[in-house]
Parts: structure tokens; C-alpha cells; sequence
């Protein structure tokens, strides 16, 4: 079968042919019918992602597909059920063996392609929001990169959570993709964003995806006992936090990664996803997916992430 591998570390990766896995106790083989990429994934590519696998290893994150075998003490999944999957690593691929406890099982209603769009972005910002911001219904929220993967996603569940979403990006394509998922004022990224904030009285939350000069001028514009959300540094630049700044105001800086959740409290993330599984049948959420490849084109794929060219999720179909 075909996976796109790193296959030494640090090496580009490639597509290469490889021998069809086969699920050892506890794990499931997926038909992969879809898979997510992530900026996690041009990270690990780097090498700098925080949960880069020791090579040879397959990309990929997220996936979709069909479970085709089962191994032994595996119970609740059985050959010929939709799955979604968390996986962390080996979703670019034709198949792939992976823990039944990181599966779901997918509603009928739901694509492959949702599906493999779904878990990470909206696992981050349901979490973040609710549980490490604690957010209430009538506070501010500001959601930096406002058009990507996960800052889309922020932008829908902040709106379904009763705020007033604010939402930054470049352009007006893409504010008007965030508009449609439910913004209340946008801000192009070329505009000085503290100013722009301040004259809407501020805010109580931010979601940065961005680091670098935005969450400077965010970090700047928060009401006191602000929260801000450290996401991911898609600018390059980690933010340097002004400890005493903090105390002035009242502010709290949290960061928020959803895999050491997968570690240390594995049912929060399985009871997020839940919840939002439930919100999707009701209608609540819309996936939006601006790219569907197929496997050969992984790369191209890649690209769209690394030059911001793709809004909400891109998506690759083995």
C-alpha cells in the first residue's frame, strides 16, 4: 500500500509503498477514507513538533474510514463500521493500525471528509474555550487567524457559547469565511489591531493561533481578568510575556495543547468530542473544508497550509 513517510529523521518526506499493517491487541485496521492535515504536521516534518515520532514513520493526524479487522480485547468496534479517528501519526495512508481507544464511531449523517476535519479543530477549541478558559455567554472573544483550521472552528463554538466574537485575518476572502461562521466584527490583519480593539471596548478572551505581534497587541487589549489562549505560532514568533503586565490587570496567559490531554486526561477529550459530535447532527457545526486531494498530492496539500493559502481544513482522500 501507499503512505507519505518520513523515512529518515529529518529527511523530506515522500510517497512510498509499504506493507499492509496488521492490528495487534487493542488496535483496529482502518480503510483510511479520508485524513486531515494540521500545521502539526509541517512541524513534525521539521522536526520541531513537540510529539515528532523517531522515523520511519507516516504523517497524518486525523482520519476517516472503515474499520476492516480487529485485533484481540477489542470490544465495541467490529469489521465494516464507520470510524473517526485520533491518531497522532499514520493517517497518510491507504490503511492504517491504529488504538481503538483513540476511535469513535462516526454518525451516518456524517462525510469522511467532515470527519477527518472534525476532531482536532474543534477538540482544541471546544476544550480551550470551555475548559481551559472557562468562557461565559456575553464575554468578548477574539480569535487571531481567524480563517485557519483551528481559528474557524473558535469562531463557530465562541458564537455557539453566547459571545461576541471578534475575528482577525488577512484579507476579504477570508474574513468573509469567518463571517459566515458566525464573527460578529472582523478585523483584516493589516489594520492595527489594538486600536481596533480598543475602540470595541476590548476583550475578555483571546484565541491566538498566531503568536508573534498579534498576541502582543491583543495581550494589550484586555479587559482586566482577560484570558489568553496560547494556541499555536503560526507567525514563527513565540510571544515574550510581560509577567508584571499581568498582575496589573489581572490577566491569565493558558496555554493549551489537546494531545497532552490524550495523556493525562484522555476522557475530557473523548467527552468534548462527544458533546461535539452532538452539536454536528443537530446542525450546529459546519466543517468547512476548502480543499479535498487525493494521496498523490499530499504535497500541494502541505503547501496550501505553509502559505496560508486554504481556509478552514484541507483535506486528503487515499
Amino acid at each position: 500500500m501507499q503512505a507519505y513517510r518520513i523515512l529518515t529523521q529529518g529527511g523530506p518526506p515522500e510517497l512510498a509503498d509499504i506493507a499492509e499493517p496488521t492490528p495487534g491487541a487493542g488496535q483496529i485496521l482502518v480503510n483510511i477514507r479520508a485524513c486531515g492535515l494540521n500545521f502539526a504536521d509541517l512541524l513534525m516534518i521539521k522536526g520541531s513538533y513537540q510529539d515528532t515520532p523517531e522515523a520511519p514513520f507516516t504523517l497524518g493526524m486525523e482520519v476517516a474510514g472503515v474499520v476492516d479487522a480487529v485485533g484481540e480485547s477489542v470490544n465495541g468496534f467490529a469489521p465494516g463500521d464507520r470510524v473517526m479517528v485520533f491518531a497522532g501519526q499514520g493517517g497518510l495512508a491507504e490503511r492504517g493500525v491504529f488504538a481503538a481507544e483513540r476511535a469513535l464511531p462516526l454518525p451516518e449523517a456524517m462525510s469522511f471528509e467532515d470527519a477527518a476535519a472534525f476532531q482536532i479543530a474543534y477538540g482544541t477549541s471546544h476544550m480551550a474555550l470551555a475548559h481551559r478558559a472557562r468562557m461565559q455567554a456575553g464575554e468578548t472573544l477574539l480569535v487571531t487567524g481567524a480563517a485557519g483550521g483551528v481559528g474557524l472552528t473558535a469562531v463557530e463554538i465562541g458564537k455557539l457559547m453566547g459571545a461576541r466574537v471578534i475575528a482577525q485575518a488577512r484579507g476579504a476572502d477570508k474574513l468573509a469565511v469567518a463571517r459566515a461562521a458566525g464573527a460578529d466584527h472582523l478585523i483584516d490583519a493589516s489594520e492595527d489591531l489594538r486600536a481596533r480593539l480598543l475602540a470595541l471596548g476590548g476583550v475578555d478572551v483571546v484565541y491566538d493561533a498566531v503568536g508573534g505581534d498579534a498576541f502582543t497587541a491583543a495581550f494589550r487589549a484586555c479587559r482586566p481578568e482577560g484570558r489568553l489562549l496560547t494556541i499555536g505560532f503560526a507567525s514563527g514568533e513565540v510571544p515574550q510575556i510581560p509577567a508584571n503586565h499581568l498582575m496589573v490587570k489581572n490577566l491569565a496567559v493558558l496555554g493549551f495543547y489537546i494531545g497532552g490531554y490524550l495523556r493525562f486526561r484522555p476522557d475530557l477529550v473523548r467527552e468534548s468530542l462527544t458533546a461535539l459530535l452532538g452539536w454536528y447532527q443537530e446542525g450546529r457545526l459546519r466543517p468547512h473544508v476548502s480543499h479535498v486531494l487525493p494521496l498523490s498530492r499530499v504535497a500541494e496539500g502541505l503547501e496550501l497550509l505553509r502559505s496560508r493559502a486554504s481556509t478552514g481544513k484541507v483535506v486528503i482522500t487515499p
